[in-house]
């Protein structure tokens, strides 16, 4: 996806970026190959890959959610700042938490969000079992985010606790996500979420399955989760 095809794909959805906005992106594209030769951000690194793979495919959780308003916005294993960032250059209003396990990443993102001038974004070096049981940031953001980082079941427990009682946990995945949701049902039950809806559609160009997965908070999460790091993964709620 060039990124003239980028701007008009996006426009069509009634997203249109400035030329601060446009720098943003390329300085973003730019800072992610150069950092990419010294650690492995990404196995995609050609301009147009990056344009369609990361920036477009983060900015399609716009099309099924309104991002126009100063959400309070945690991403959970964001890596190298998808899907968050670029919701944060198209809607700079947002005020973003990154958490990631690993070190190096947090230090990739500090850089890049001073790089191309983001306010009001905040990384964390946790595990997300460990964030979501502070009680700083626990039931405390509006919406929280998830890319392809692992099932649904152990996605729930890791998100629906940093999710606030009436916001969304959304889960932006790839195909085959109907088994995974139904095998996901107890937890996300369990942790105070309802399923609100599903979306399922192709990525242009190369029409590759996407699947957006919304699930509301409807009750607090009991305490006792999210369990001790590692666990949710070895032992998924059944």
């Amino acid at each position: 996806m060039d990124r003239n095809t980028f701007l008009q794909a996006l426009k069509e959805q009634g997203i249109e970026l400035d030329e601060k906005q446009q720098g943003q992106f390329h300085k973003y594209f730019e800072i992610l190959v150069e950092w990419n030769e010294k650690m492995n951000l990404t196995a995609i690194t050609d301009e147009e890959g990056v344009y369609l793979k990361h920036f477009y495919d983060s900015l399609t959780a716009a099309f099924y959610h309104d991002f126009s308003k100063p959400l309070r916005i945690c991403d959970v294993g964001a890596g190298a700042g998808f899907p968050s960032l670029p919701l944060k250059i198209a809607f700079p209003d947002l005020k973003v938490t990154i958490v990631d396990s690993l070190k190096k990443r947090i230090t990739f993102l500090n850089h890049l969000a001073h790089e191309l001038g983001l306010k009001d974004v905040a990384f964390y070096h946790d595990r997300a079992e460990n964030f979501g049981k502070n009680p700083k940031f626990r039931e405390g953001y509006d919406l929280v985010m998830a890319r392809a980082v692992a099932r649904m079941s152990v996605l729930s427990e890791l998100c629906l606790p940093l999710t606030a009682k009436g916001g969304i946990f959304m889960a932006m995945k790839g195909p085959n996500l109907a088994e995974e949701m139904e095998d996901a049902q107890i937890a996300i039950q369990t942790v105070g979420g309802e399923v609100q809806e599903v979306h399922t559609f192709e990525l242009p160009e190369e029409g590759s399955e996407r699947n957006i997965a919304l699930i509301e908070k409807r009750r607090k999460t009991p305490k006792k989760y999210p369990r001790k790091a590692g666990t949710p993964n070895k032992e998924p709620i059944q």
